[in-house]
Order: structure tokens, then C-alpha cells, then sequence
């Protein structure tokens, strides 16, 4: 199979008007990924595959979107919609490069994966023509049906155009196909349209190789991965069933997931050994998780990556760009955004971090802001290792906090305070070199410190 090449034709040209919404359909998400993206994951890849995406006129975020998730993808656009054998020629030119296997999809059917195309596939390898994609439907009304002989399918009947007995038949037409690739323009070309609507219809495919005396047959797959979506409540539907796979799949990896169907998790999440996730979590996209971290309930997580053995919420959010070394610990109601936190730093509570960095072992007093927003600007707030900001301090960026330096509570900083530097005066910028290493002494030796500045 992998020395076969492939072109894997996506239709993507739908407008969705079903969905009721200005964004493009194949663009709406399923665990934080666009439709088209997951089908687009699961088309073969690799040396000898290609593949090319059918779009509507216009639809110029929709081939955006393709390229952004697989580079190598060629995009065609449907000037009419004249249907779907219409739609897989307007790739025309792709196809007639030559592949030993042309895969049809459509980029509205983001639970179909990689295994099934495979699947499709391997009946081509042994001489047949078409391998159809069909599934058991619970309810067949309006689906087209699977006319079969022995192994052989002769026919794919349209739910008006089938009889009371064929309409028994529960064996349905999902769509995808895989054509062998050396006959794929002669089947296609002899695709007509006389029938109601003068369209083109794929389906139409099986009938022209039985005439020519090649074989079709069928792949069954679950009705599941087959579901397309046109309305909103569809795109609910694949939700479900999306996350119920993704929370089984980090279950099997060793996830501890202490109440499984409150945990919303992305299709792209990564993670380590001895996770542990308490309920009522949402974890968004580009969200990597290491050994030993757990996330207590409330949390929301997106675009962040976690150290080992990290501490998380409960009521925490992580924005993009935030990062945590291994032992950090970021507490309730707690909000970071684009802010490095190496090993061991803690920001218990009450705290807003943004464009910072913030060194090892460094401690973030309740109620702390790192004032990065001047209104124009967004501005970097340093502070250095084992630093120590006490509660309700404002950090008025940019401003750097040296090493081991002590921020006392209700402090605002407005300039750069030196390594090992006290900052003490409630909104003030006193600053006395040294004082946190004396600090420090008359704390362990049981002395009051004397709050005054010195002379």
C-alpha cells in the first residue's frame, strides 16, 4: 500500500446556508480545529500522496486554511454547483497528472479517519475499480442505498428513486470514495446529468464500471464517522462524539480524568504520564501537558505548555504564549498571557501575569498585576529568580526585578529594581540596595524590620 501513490480530492465548495452563519462552513470547529482541518489530517500523507481541495468562488479563507494545515495542498475552485462528480473534475488537472489512487472526501466530515482511508484503498490494490464508503444507518430515510450482489456493488439508488424494497435496505451511501486512479478520468468523464436537478452525480460512477465490467465494492465504517454537517445542531452531534474519543484516547494513555464528560480537550492536546484533570476543565488549542501536572476543576487552558509536575487552578485561566517550568504553581483566579514562569515559581492567587518572565523560584504575592498595557503599547515586565513580590504590588512594565530582590506589599514599581534590592514603601519607589538579604537575616533571627527608609 505505501508504495501506491495517491491524490486525495477534498469538496469543499459548500456554502453551508443550513449553518446560518457568515463563515464559511468546512471553517466552523470541532475540538478547537476547522472541520476541513480534520479531514485534511486524515488524508493520506507522505512521499508519493497529493492533494487537492475543491472550493467555492470567494472562498479564499477556506484555502488559506487548507495550506495552513497541509502545505502541499492544491486548490480548485467549483465555478457552478453542477454536483459532486462536477465538483471532483474541477480538479481536473490534478487528477490527470496520474496517481494509482484517487481518494474522494468532503471536508464536512471531520470524524473520518486515517485507518478508513487506508481501508479504501486496499481494494484497489487487488484490481477493483471503486471501493464505495457505506455505513448502517439507525434511520436510512434519505440517504442514498447500497445496491449489492454477493460482493459486488451494482448500484447506489437515491432515496427517490429507490423502490419500497430498496428502501428496506439500511446498507447507505456515505459519500467518500476511492477510484482506481489510471481509469479515474475515463469514469468520470462519462458522468451525465439527465436526471431532475441536471446535475452530476457521483453515484453515477458504479453503474458506468459495471457497464464497462469492472468491479465495485464496499467498505463499512460507523455511522459516526460518516456524519456530515450542515446545521448547527450537527456540529454539536460531532462535538460529542469527537470529545468522547479524544477523552477515551488520553484515558488509555494514562490521563486520569476524575469526571470524564466535563472535560472539553482539543484535538491537538498532548500528554505526558500521570496527568490528572479534575472536572470542569476546557483545554483549547496547542496545549502540551507533561508528567505529573494536575488541573484542578475551573480551569481554562489554551495555546500554553506545562512543565512537569505543575499545579493548575481551580478557576485558573492560561492565555496564549504562557509557558510553566516544572514544579510551578499557578492558583485560583489566577490569569496569565504571554508569560514565561520557570521551575517553581508560584502565583497562588488573585494575580494578573502578561508579557512577563519570571524567573525559577520566584514567589507572586496575591493580587499582583504586572501593568503591561499602556494604552497604546504592550510593554515586559523581568523579574528575576527567587524574587519575592508581596500582595497587591502593581509591576508598571517595562521594568525588570532583579534576582532574590523583595517587592513589599502594595508596592507600585515603576522602575528597575537591582538584585537583592528591597522595594517597601506603599505606592512609593523607595528602593534600598541589598535591604532583601537583611531582610531575610532579621526575619530568621526573630527581629521586627523597621519599615522606615534608610539614611
Amino acid at each position: 500500500m505505501t508504495a501506491r501513490s495517491s491524490l486525495t480530492i477534498v469538496l469543499a465548495a459548500g456554502e453551508g446556508t443550513r449553518m446560518r452563519s457568515s463563515l464559511p462552513k468546512v471553517l466552523h470547529p470541532v475540538a478547537s480545529q476547522s472541520l476541513l482541518a480534520h479531514v485534511l489530517a486524515a488524508a493520506p500523507q507522505g512521499t508519493g500522496t497529493s492533494l487537492a481541495v475543491v472550493i467555492g468562488p470567494d472562498h479564499h479563507a477556506v484555502a488559506e486554511e487548507a495550506r495552513r494545515i497541509r502545505p502541499d495542498a492544491l486548490t480548485f475552485v467549483q465555478a457552478d454547483r453542477l454536483g459532486t462528480a462536477n465538483a471532483v473534475l474541477a480538479a481536473r488537472d490534478a487528477i490527470a497528472r496520474g496517481v494509482d489512487d484517487l481518494l474522494i472526501a468532503f471536508g464536512d466530515t471531520p470524524l473520518i479517519s486515517a485507518e478508513t482511508f487506508a481501508r479504501l484503498r486496499a481494494p484497489l490494490a487487488k484490481g477493483a475499480a471503486i471501493a464505495a464508503l457505506g455505513f448502517r444507518a439507525a434511520d436510512p430515510t434519505g440517504y442514498g442505498r447500497f445496491i449489492v450482489e454477493g460482493d459486488r456493488l451494482v448500484a447506489i439508488r437515491e432515496q427517490a428513486d429507490a423502490s419500497a424494497e430498496e428502501r428496506k435496505i439500511d446498507l447507505c451511501n456515505a459519500g467518500v470514495m476511492a477510484i482506481d486512479g489510471r481509469r479515474a478520468l475515463a469514469i468520470l468523464e462519462r458522468i451525465g446529468n439527465t436526471n431532475s436537478k441536471g446535475e452530476y452525480y457521483l453515484t453515477d460512477a458504479v453503474g458506468i464500471v459495471g457497464e464497462q465490467g469492472w468491479e465495485s465494492v464496499v467498505i463499512e465504517t460507523s455511522e459516526d464517522e460518516v456524519r456530515g454537517i450542515n446545521t448547527k445542531a450537527q456540529l454539536a452531534e460531532a462535538e460529542a462524539v469527537m470529545q468522547a474519543r479524544l477523552r477515551k484516547a488520553a484515558m488509555e494513555a494514562g490521563v486520569t480524568l476524575i469526571a470524564p464528560e466535563t472535560v472539553h480537550l482539543a484535538a491537538d492536546t498532548v500528554f505526558g504520564k500521570d496527568v490528572t484533570i479534575e472536572p470542569f476543565v476546557v483545554i483549547g488549542p496547542g496545549v502540551s501537558i507533561a508528567d505529573g501536572t494536575v488541573i484542578h476543576s475551573f480551569s481554562h487552558i489554551v495555546q500554553t505548555t506545562l512543565g512537569k509536575n505543575v499545579s493548575i487552578g481551580p478557576y485558573a485561566r492560561l492565555r496564549p504564549g504562557t509557558t510553566l517550568g516544572d514544579g510551578a504553581k499557578i492558583g485560583n483566579f489566577v490569569e496569565t498571557k504571554a508569560a514565561t514562569l520557570e521551575a517553581g515559581v508560584k502565583v497562588n492567587h488573585l494575580s494578573y501575569v502578561g508579557d512577563a518572565t519570571i524567573g525559577a523560584n520566584s514567589n507572586i504575592g496575591a493580587g499582583t498585576i504586572t501593568c503591561n498595557y499602556d494604552g497604546f503599547k504592550k510593554h515586559k515586565t523581568v523579574i528575576g529568580k527567587g524574587a519575592f513580590v508581596g500582595t497587591n504590588s502593581s509591576l508598571v512594565a517595562p521594568v525588570k526585578i532583579g534576582d532574590g530582590a523583595y517587592i513589599g506589599s502594595g508596592s507600585v514599581i515603576t522602575r528597575d529594581v537591582p538584585d537583592d534590592a528591597m522595594a517597601l514603601e506603599r505606592n512609593q519607589q523607595t528602593i534600598r540596595e541589598g535591604g532583601a538579604t537583611r531582610y531575610r537575616e532579621m526575619k530568621t533571627g526573630g527581629k521586627k524590620l523597621e519599615t522606615k527608609p534608610e539614611k
